[in-house]
């Protein structure tokens, strides 16, 4: 008997085991998991050392985030909210102890609150590397390492974290500020969705909520910015934004490249256009991309940050098109941006779309020197044999 539950005891053990994990994630994610989520002020202090600016790790629109280690050797990251902040203490308190509960291997996890006085602070999981908007805008743009394949990787994960907090979370969760610098790095280039200091519980039964604007400019959706109007799409309309300046390499607030076009999404909307997207890459991937995925994820781009935010993809068709081999999709209507008024664009006929989607991707194979006209005319057969009626190309 001994010897066989010495046996059984073997045989779990490749599947219990967490000896590859890094303890410190391990502590993390427990320390997450329980009831009691607040942190005395005095702990918080002593951990940043009085908030000390050498330890301010940055700043963003709704207040400072500091790195801070605590009694037991644990890093954590305190974001103080701005005093203005017209939140109330019940509704922070309510909204931290459910945003608390948030697992995800691609979020990074909110461990605890603090309310002391006129202060609301927010202590989160700590991420090594740094956030994806220095590696990408600053330097050499991560150099030879952000290659193509990490940051397909890195729009891989992303949409996994947005489909969690819209649909596989305990109640759905708009975070309102999805950008590059809210996107951290870990050691392994795992992307994490992080600062959750203005996200906004989402009821189930509701299309949308009317909310106070806040966010960064270039990164808001056209009817959130100019009317208020709150959904899950327009977390949509941030993650586009990010897909394209992932896939150019430049930033949407600070684009000035072409005079006609006056945001990133009308001028890769405009080369889209004129079937001339290898254009858009950016030089430092190119040698590494995949044409492939690189026209599939223009496409995704600018699906997610058309003006009728019911045009847009939900998340999880995103991770789904992601997931899946290269694909036809639906032709994108043109960009999204304040004032924009809704038009639906016309249905393009199976034989459009597959013409469109060929031309980009012979285009941009011919920029790359490979040939994909064999696999295009695969995805051709492919959707027309799905759909013999030819009445719209084979979406997700």
């Amino acid at each position: 008997m001994a010897k066989y539950k010495s046996f059984l005891k073997a045989l779990a053990k490749p599947f219990t085991s967490k000896s590859s994990q890094d303890p410190n994630e391990v502590d993390l994610e427990k320390l997450a998991a329980q009831e009691q989520k607040q942190f005395p002020f005095e702990i918080l202090v002593a951990a940043t050392n009085n908030f000390h600016p050498t330890l301010k790790l940055g700043e963003g629109g709704f207040g400072p985030v500091y790195k801070g280690k605590l009694g037991d050797g644990r890093e954590i990251a305190v974001k103080k909210l701005s005093r203005s902040s017209a939140q109330g203490k019940k509704e922070f308190l309510s909204e931290s102890k459910l945003l608390s509960r948030v697992q995800h291997r691609n979020v990074v996890n909110l461990l605890g609150y603090c309310v002391h006085a006129a202060e609301k602070l927010l202590v989160y999981q700590y991420v090594v590397n740094e956030s994806l908007d220095k590696i990408l805008f600053k330097g050499d743009g991560g150099g030879d390492e952000f290659d193509w394949k990490r940051r397909y990787d890195v729009i891989t994960g992303i949409a996994k974290g947005l489909v969690y907090l819209h649909e596989e979370a305990h109640c759905r969760i708009i975070h309102r500020d999805i950008k590059p610098s809210n996107i951290l790095l870990d050691h392994k280039w795992v992307p994490k969705i992080s600062d959750f200091g203005m996200a906004r519980l989402y009821p189930e039964d509701q299309t949308h909520i009317n909310t106070r604007v806040a966010g960064t400019n270039g990164y808001m959706a056209p009817e959130y910015l100019v009317h208020g109007h709150l959904s899950d799409k327009a977390d949509v309309f941030s993650f586009g934004v990010v897909v394209l300046e992932l896939i150019s390499g430049q930033k949407n607030s600070r684009f000035n490249r072409d005079p006609e076009c006056r945001s990133l999404l009308e001028w890769v909307y405009k080369l889209y256009k004129k079937q001339r997207i290898s254009e858009v890459i950016d030089p430092r991937i190119v040698s590494s991309a995949d044409p492939h995925q690189v026209v599939m994820c223009i496409q995704i781009g600018l699906l997610c940050v058309q003006s009728d935010p019911k045009t847009r993809p939900d998340m999880s068709r995103v991770v789904l098109i992601l997931s899946k081999k290269p694909a036809i999709l639906e032709e994108p209507s043109r960009p999204g941006h304040p004032g924009t008024r809704y038009t639906l664009p016309r249905r393009p006929t199976a034989a459009a779309a597959v013409s469109a989607s060929s031309s980009s991707a012979s285009a941009l194979s011919q920029s790359f020197g490979s040939t994909l006209n064999s696999t295009a005319s695969a995805s051709a057969t492919a959707t027309s044999t799905s759909d013999p009626h030819g009445k719209r190309p084979m979406t997700y």
